[in-house]
């Protein structure tokens, strides 16, 4: 089942939009233009509904990619992102991610360009959101370990992004944060029939809304900490209806359920 047009996914197009321009919204899964490639409509500038600037250095694992998403590093060199911002797999070279910064006008930014992409084998809109850029350098900045199984699925989680901080804003200049509580299978099923429960995680404050990922958050990790106290991700910024409405949870991508998936085409990518 394809999500309806309502039911979009959290991406934006960026190609024309100015640096300064960046920010992160709610819920990735909000309007976008048509023109966007994958045939996902691509929104307005826009970052996380609901947050606060981040400081520097807090999420040194998170970059901005120039199609208009959020990744974070699974290797130095490789970034983990989301299967609807990328257009299938092979070479591909006109993808350019930035990190070391929360400020993407900042002149310690450190960038990479794209070789190749591997996007969720199967992957036809539903489900299965997630793909691998593999960079030409390997970018100076930490990695963030992915949930290997459910054990931390629950609980409170936080998110991040460069994407618009209301329903149809605009991409912001520095990196939102907030925190979002988990929603269960069964009550995210309430506000979307064509959630994959298999593969997907649902997150924010049915009652009040107000706190969501947002276009131009698409591929961004959600994460918490470990029993160790690390950050680990659980999640992967897919979709939702609109941004941070009440009873209109954010979707992700089940990490955990892809693990081994993710690894092994990491593996395949060098």
């Amino acid at each position: 089942m394809q999500h309806s047009a309502k039911h979009l996914k959290r991406v934006t197009a960026v190609g024309a939009v100015a640096l300064a321009a960046f920010s992160l919204s709610p819920s990735v899964a909000s309007a976008l233009p048509t023109d966007n490639p994958g045939g996902h409509r691509a929104a307005p500038d826009a970052t996380v509904v609901g947050g606060s600037r981040a400081q520097q250095g807090a999420f040194p694992f998170m970059v901005r990619l120039s199609m208009g998403c959020g990744g974070s590093m699974l290797s130095d060199d490789i970034v983990l992102t989301a299967a609807h911002c990328v257009d299938g797999s092979g070479p591909d070279t006109s993808i350019t991610a930035t990190g070391g910064v929360v400020d993407l006008e900042d002149p310690d930014a450190v960038t990479a360009t794209s070789t190749e992409v591997v996007q969720a084998p199967g992957y036809d809109g539903t489900g299965k959101d997630w793909a691998l850029i593999k960079l030409d350098r390997p970018l100076d900045q930490p990695t963030l370990a992915t949930a290997q199984d459910d054990s931390y699925d629950k609980g409170d989680f936080t998110i991040a992004g460069w994407g618009a901080d209301q329903e149809g804003g605009a991409q912001q200049r520095y990196l939102l944060t907030a925190q979002v509580p988990f929603v269960d299978d069964a009550t995210c099923k309430s506000a979307y029939s064509g959630l994959v429960e298999d593969e997907e995680l649902c997150a924010g404050k049915m009652d009040t809304g107000g706190v969501d990922t947002c276009q131009g958050d698409s591929g961004g990790p959600m994460f918490r900490k470990d029993d160790a106290g690390e950050w680990i991700q659980v999640g992967i910024v897919s979709w939702g209806e609109g941004c941070a409405r009440p009873g209109k949870p954010g979707v992700y991508t089940e990490v955990s359920t892809f693990a081994a998936d993710i690894e092994a085409a990491a593996a395949q990518l060098g």
